[in-house]
């Protein structure tokens, strides 16, 4: 064959059954060649059948979906192209015009965004509760036959505050009302929700799953396989899917997660403890340090306290500006979850959505600092805390 046709068709030297490769093979084609005309169109069917097209389907995509049910102990999963691909795609499939929503009130600035678009653009009811309080729940659910969806953290960006999962799920399902559940901060390490009787679990893989801040990726977990057919044709349509390589970067991180997260945990309680006990900081937000509003109902449901935590400082708005500009270890960066320390100022980056009554309600001061704790030695990340605080003052 003439030499152009030889450089379109490379040699394909699948590896037989017996040397299966170690690690997930990357299977980066954005389509699938078939024998059969009636082959590929049945194979467009569903989710489940052949690999057609990347978009529907990918072999390294469906591994980290299957990874990711075998860790939250789900039925079924999908991987969407980032967190709020995710989001964006679960709540699209799921809601119809006229639809209530009860959600938590302090609540990442993106899923807040899209929450409010939709109240705007779809007349869909979003109503925020507290997150403490079944009653409270099951009253403003109750008060519309059309709720249809309740959206609550496992550990709220940047508060700490940790819902009454078990009350909050049990109310949902009593009520019949499907309960999402963001669990990016906690990761499946520290807390599980389907096993705490939520329908799906929510995550931006982009975080602690991958952990190396070279990926971007979203995932949607599911207790029911009904509900993963349901979204499946949306997240096709919205285009989210997750990248073949993407997903293969997330399954090599999650390799080291429970090594990881503990590291994470560990310094952020260190560290916690320590802000906890200068003049200059007046409110640490870190949910397994004792006087934090959840940290009863944190040691219950978290096997670990999470890797960020966030403070206010005396001097309000101007000093966390301040220290933030002058940490050096730690590096100011939007995101979260990678091996290295990273601070922000959420009222004007992730936030920065919410007006200054929602951030109010929120519990989102000013002046408050995000840090994600990342998994340097705890005493090199103090003794920067401590020189950006005193050239604070």
């Amino acid at each position: 064959m003439d030499i152009r046709t030889r450089a379109v068709h490379v040699v394909d030297e699948t590896p037989p059954p017996a040397g299966r490769p170690l690690s997930v093979p990357l299977v980066q084609s954005s389509a699938f060649a078939f024998d059969s005309a009636d082959g590929l169109a049945e194979a467009m069917a569903g989710p489940d059948g052949p690999y057609v097209y990347s978009r529907r389907g990918n072999p390294t995509v469906r591994a980290l979906e299957k990874t990711l049910a075998g860790l939250e102990g789900g039925a079924s999963a999908l991987a969407f192209a980032s967190g709020m691909g995710a989001i964006s795609g679960v709540l699209l499939a799921l809601l119809r015009p006229g639809d209530r929503v009860v959600a938590q009130r302090c609540l990442y600035g993106g899923t807040y965004a899209v929450l409010s678009d939709l109240s705007e653009r779809y007349g869909i009811q979003v109503v925020y509760v507290s997150g403490d309080d079944p009653a409270e729940f099951e009253m403003a659910a109750g008060r519309s036959a059309r709720t249809r969806l309740l959206v609550l953290e496992t550990i709220a960006n940047p508060t700490g505050q940790v819902p009454d999962l078990p009350g909050l799920l049990g109310a949902a399902r009593r009520l019949g009302v499907t309960s999402v559940v963001d669990n990016s901060l906690a990761s499946p390490v520290l807390c599980r929700p389907l096993e705490l009787g939520a329908d799906i679990v929510v995550h931006s893989t982009t975080k602690y799953l991958a952990g190396h801040s070279d990926v971007l990726g979203g995932a949607a977990v599911f207790a029911d396989d009904g509900l993963r057919q349901a979204v499946w044709p949306r997240t096709v349509e919205l285009g989210a899917c997750a990248d073949p390589f993407a997903a293969w970067l997330t399954l090599r991180g999650i390799a080291t997660l429970p090594l990881r997260m503990r590291e994470h945990c560990a310094g952020a309680a260190v560290l916690a403890e320590r802000l906890a006990a200068r003049p200059d900081v007046t409110a640490v937000h870190y949910p397994w340090l004792a006087g934090h509003p959840s940290y009863p109902l944190a040691r219950k449901v978290l096997s670990g306290g999470g890797g960020l935590l966030s403070f206010e400082l005396a001097g309000g708005r101007e000093a966390g500006r301040a220290f933030i500009e002058r940490v050096r270890v730690a590096k100011l960066a939007l995101s979260l979850g990678g091996v290295e320390t990273l601070v922000t100022h959420p009222a004007s980056t992730s936030h920065r959505e919410l007006g200054a009554d929602a951030l109010a309600a929120a519990g989102i001061a000013a002046g408050l600092v995000r840090m994600s704790v990342g998994i340097e030695a705890v005493d090199d990340l103090w003794s920067d805390i401590e020189q950006a605080l005193d050239r604070a003052a």
